[in-house]
C-alpha cells in the first residue's frame, strides 16, 4: 500500500471557486478509483490555496487485480456482419469466440481475461484526464495553444504538478507542463523550489515555506487571530463566517490586523460601513462595548511584515477611507431628495412587461396594504399609515446609495424615511417589509409593517399566477416560493385569519375563484414543505386543506387541523381509528356504497353551497344539508352495532360543532370516542350477513361511520 499526493499548481484561484474546485477533484479521483476497482480501504482529502489544489489519497495498492469479462453475443449461425460487428465491439477477433448452449442454441460468448496493472501506470493517465475534465464555474486558455479551441481550458494558467505515489514520481504531462516532486512556498516569504518526499511531508514542508494548505487550518487562524486584534483593542469582533472563508481563499498565510478609521464616517448607517468594508475590501468591522460599530476594521494580509503590518495597515486605511467618503457622499445626496419625490422615478421603471412598472406595483400594494389593515382587521393597525409605507416602499430603488449596494433595499428607505421624519411606523414597514426574506430570517409583528410585507409578496404572488408565470422544477426565477413561505411565516406569527378569496376579490376588484384556487394550492404545498420538518407529514396537509367541499381559503386553518391530526394520529386512539376507518373504507369501496340512504336528499337544482359567499357560513350550511337522518332499524341490531350507533349519536354532532368552531383538537377528540366502537363492530358483527335488510343497515352504518370522520379529516389521504 501506498499514499499519492497529487498537487495542482496555477495562477491565483479566486476565493469563491476554492469550495466548488475541491468537490470537483475530489469527485473526479474517487470516478477514477471507483473505474478501476482501487476504491476499497481508501481515504481522500483535498485542500486549497489561491495558488493550489492538493489531493492526498491513503492506502491504494500497488496494481490491481487481474479480472475475467466476458459478454454474451449473437447466437451461432447468425450472420457474418453481426457476429463481426459483437468482435469489435468487445476487442476480440472470431477465433477468440466461445461457443455456448444458451436454452438449447449455441451462442458466441467474448471472453477477456485482463490483467492487473500497476497503480502508478493508471495514475500517470488519470491525471491528464482529471485535468482535461475539471469543471469550473469560468476558465480561461493561456500561451500559444490559446489560438485553438480545443487547448486545455483552466481557471488560470497552470503552472506546476507534484505527483507522487510513494515516494516516487508518476511520469505525466498535461499541456506542456510535466509532472515532478518539485513545488513552490510563499510569493513573498519563501524562494526557490521546495522538493517534496512523499505524502508525509508535504504539508510539512509547505508551512516551512510559510504555506498552510488546509483551507480550515486558515479558517481557524483567521477566526481566532480577527477576534485577538479587536479584543486587544478593547473592542468585539462583528463575526462573519462568510468573510472567515474568503479571506482563507485569498491568503496563504493569513495575519489579521486591525486599523482604523475616521470617526466622521460614522454618520453613515452601520449598514453600509459593514457593507462597503465587506463587499469591497473583504474587512470585518468592530464594535465598541456599548454594541455600536466602532471606528475599527480588521484585514487580513498575507505576509508577516517586518514592522508588525503597520504600512499594510495604513494602506488599507487610504482604501477604506477612499469607499466610505464614496457612501458618505451618496448618504447626503440622497437625503436631499424626499422618498415621495423618489418614488415618482419608479414609473420609468419596469416591473415586468406584462405587469406594468414599478409605479404601477406599487399602487397594487397600496391598495392591498389599506384593505388589510381597514377592511380584513388582518393586522389591526392604522390603515393611513399602511398606505402611506406602501406607497414609499420602493422608493430606495432609485437612490444611488441602493444602486451601489442592492443589498441595501429597503434598509435605506427606512433610513430615509426616519431621517425626513416620517412617522417611525412608516420608516420601520418601509425597513423591513421584505422581510421575512428566508427560513431563518426575523418576521415581522408591527402591525404596519405586518400589511405591507403581506400586500408586497401577495402581489408578487398574485401578478404572476395571473399571467400564468409559476415557478416549475428548480426555476423560480421570481421568488414565489420565498414569497410564499414569507406569507406562510407573517399568517403564523401574527396569528392572522386571513381569507385567500376575499384577497383576491379586493387585489383583483371582483371574485375570481380561479384564481383563489390557483394561489391556494401553492400555499398549501409550500405549507407541506415548510412543516414537514416539524413532524407534520405532507398528507396529513392533503387531509385537511377542503372546507365546504372546496379547496380551504385559510391556510392557518388548514395548519390548525393537519397539527391536531398529526398528534392525534401519534396516540393509540388516533392509530386505531384509522385502522377502522379504512378497512371501513374499503369494504365500502369494494361494495361501491355511497350511503345515500343514510344521509337526507337535496331535490333542489340549484347547489345551495353556490349561494353562501361566506365560507365560515357554508360549513354550517353544509353540515345541516347533510345532517344525518334518524333511522329506526327493522330488526334488533346486535350489541356493537348498537354500541357503535349510540357512539355515532353522540361523536357526530360534538365534532361537527367543533370542526365549526374550528376546535380540531376538540373534534379529534369526539373521534376518538368511535374508536372502541368500531373495533367492536368489526370484532361481533358480519357486515355482509345473508339478510339483505340487515346488509343495507350495516353497510350505510360504516358509511355513516366514514363520513362522520370525514367532517374533521379526509382520513382517505392518509398514508400508512
Amino acid at each position: 500500500m501506498s499514499d499519492f499526493l497529487l498537487e495542482l499548481r496555477s495562477e491565483e484561484i479566486p476565493a469563491r471557486m476554492q469550495a466548488g474546485a475541491r468537490d470537483e477533484l475530489a469527485n473526479l479521483f474517487w470516478r477514477f478509483l471507483g473505474d478501476n476497482n482501487l476504491q476499497n480501504d481508501v481515504s481522500v482529502t483535498v485542500w486549497s490555496t489561491p495558488r493550489r489544489l492538493a489531493l492526498i489519497a491513503r492506502e491504494l495498492p500497488e496494481a490491481t487485480e487481474a479480472v475475467s469479462e466476458e459478454a454474451k453475443g449473437p447466437p451461432e449461425g447468425a450472420p457474418d456482419q453481426a457476429v463481426e460487428g459483437f468482435c469489435r465491439k468487445n476487442g476480440v477477433t472470431r477465433d477468440q469466440l466461445e461457443v455456448r448452449d444458451v436454452k438449447g442454441r449455441a451462442t458466441y460468448f467474448a471472453v477477456k481475461d485482463i490483467p492487473g496493472r500497476a497503480t502508478a501506470e493508471l495514475l500517470a493517465e488519470a491525471i491528464p484526464a482529471i485535468v482535461r475534465d475539471f469543471a469550473w464555474p469560468k476558465s480561461m486558455r493561456w500561451g500559444a495553444a490559446s489560438l485553438s479551441s480545443e487547448s486545455l481550458r483552466w481557471v488560470r494558467p497552470l503552472s506546476g504538478i507534484v505527483a507522487l505515489l510513494g515516494d516516487e514520481v508518476v511520469e505525466c504531462e498535461v499541456h506542456g507542463v510535466t509532472s515532478g516532486a518539485v513545488t513552490l512556498g510563499h510569493r513573498f516569504h519563501h524562494s526557490g523550489d521546495i522538493t517534496i518526499g512523499n505524502a508525509d511531508d508535504y504539508a510539512v514542508k509547505l508551512r516551512a515555506a510559510h504555506v498552510i494548505v488546509d483551507h480550515d487550518e486558515r479558517q481557524d487562524l483567521i477566526r481566532a487571530g480577527a477576534a485577538k486584534v479587536a479584543r486587544e483593542a478593547g473592542l468585539t469582533l462583528v463575526e462573519d463566517e462568510g468573510l472567515v472563508v474568503e479571506n482563507a481563499g485569498l491568503t496563504e498565510w493569513p495575519v489579521p490586523l486591525l486599523g482604523r478609521f475616521d470617526e466622521a464616517y460614522l454618520d453613515v448607517p452601520p449598514e453600509v460601513i459593514q457593507l462597503t468594508a465587506r463587499v469591497n475590501q473583504k474587512y470585518f468591522v468592530c464594535e465598541d462595548a456599548h454594541g455600536k460599530l466602532a471606528n475599527a476594521f480588521v484585514c487580513t494580509a498575507n505576509i508577516e511584515a517586518e514592522d508588525g503590518g503597520e504600512r499594510i495597515v495604513d494602506g488599507n486605511r487610504k482604501v477604506l477611507a477612499a469607499r466610505l467618503a464614496d457612501a458618505r457622499f451618496f448618504w447626503e445626496v440622497d437625503r436631499k431628495t424626499s422618498l415621495a419625490q423618489q418614488a415618482r422615478k419608479l414609473a420609468r421603471i419596469t416591473f415586468h412587461e406584462r405587469l406594468g412598472t414599478l409605479d404601477d406595483k406599487v399602487d397594487r400594494v397600496a391598495k392591498l396594504a389599506d384593505w388589510l389593515v381597514f377592511d380584513a382587521k388582518a393586522p389591526n393597525g392604522d390603515h393611513k399609515l399602511a398606505r402611506q409605507a406602501a406607497e414609499l416602499c420602493k422608493a430606495d430603488l432609485v437612490t444611488e446609495m441602493v444602486g451601489e449596494f442592492p443589498e441595501l433595499q429597503g434598509l435605506m428607505g427606512g433610513y430615509y424615511a426616519s431621517a425626513e421624519g416620517l412617522p417611525d411606523e412608516v420608516a420601520d414597514a418601509i425597513r423591513d417589509h421584505y422581510r421575512p426574506v428566508g427560513a431563518n430570517d426575523v418576521v415581522p409583528t408591527a402591525p404596519t409593517t405586518v400589511a405591507v410585507s403581506l400586500a408586497d409578496k401577495l402581489d408578487n404572488l398574485l401578478s404572476f399566477f395571473k399571467i400564468d408565470i409559476l415557478p416549475t422544477g428548480s426555476k423560480d426565477p421570481f421568488a414565489l416560493r420565498r414569497a410564499a413561505l414569507g406569507y406562510l411565516r407573517l399568517v403564523q406569527a401574527n396569528d392572522l385569519k386571513l381569507d385567500l378569496g376575499e384577497v383576491v376579490h379586493a387585489w383583483h376588484s371582483q371574485r375570481n375563484p380561479a384564481l383563489t384556487e390557483k394561489l391556494a394550492m401553492f400555499l398549501l404545498d409550500r405549507l407541506a414543505v415548510q412543516l414537514r420538518d416539524e413532524g407534520v407529514r405532507p398528507d396529513f396537509i392533503q387531509a385537511s386543506r377542503e372546507w365546504s367541499g372546496k379547496v380551504d381559503t385559510r391556510v392557518d386553518r388548514v395548519e390548525a387541523r393537519a397539527r391536531a391530526l398529526a398528534e392525534f394520529l401519534a396516540g393509540e386512539d388516533g392509530a386505531n381509528l384509522l385502522a377502522g376507518y379504512k378497512r371501513a373504507a374499503n369494504i365500502l369501496k369494494k361494495e361501491d356504497w355511497q350511503g345515500e340512504a343514510d344521509l337526507e336528499p337535496h331535490t333542489g337544482e340549484e347547489d345551495p353551497l353556490a349561494l353562501v359567499d361566506d365560507p365560515d357560513l357554508r360549513a354550517v350550511v353544509d353540515a345541516q344539508l347533510h345532517e344525518p337522518k334518524k333511522k329506526t332499524l327493522s330488526y334488533t341490531p346486535e350489541p356493537a352495532e348498537k354500541a357503535l350507533i349510540d357512539a355515532l349519536d353522540v361523536a357526530e354532532p360534538k365534532a361537527s360543532a367543533a370542526v365549526g368552531a374550528e376546535d380540531f383538537g376538540a373534534a379529534m377528540a369526539a373521534l376518538a370516542s368511535l374508536r372502541g366502537p368500531i373495533d367492536a363492530f368489526f370484532e361481533e358483527v358480519t357486515v355482509n350477513d345473508e339478510d339483505q335488510v340487515k346488509r343495507t343497515a350495516r353497510l350505510d352504518l360504516l358509511a355513516r361511520f366514514r363520513d362522520a370522520v370525514h367532517r374533521v379529516a379526509d382520513f382517505g389521504r392518509i398514508e400508512g
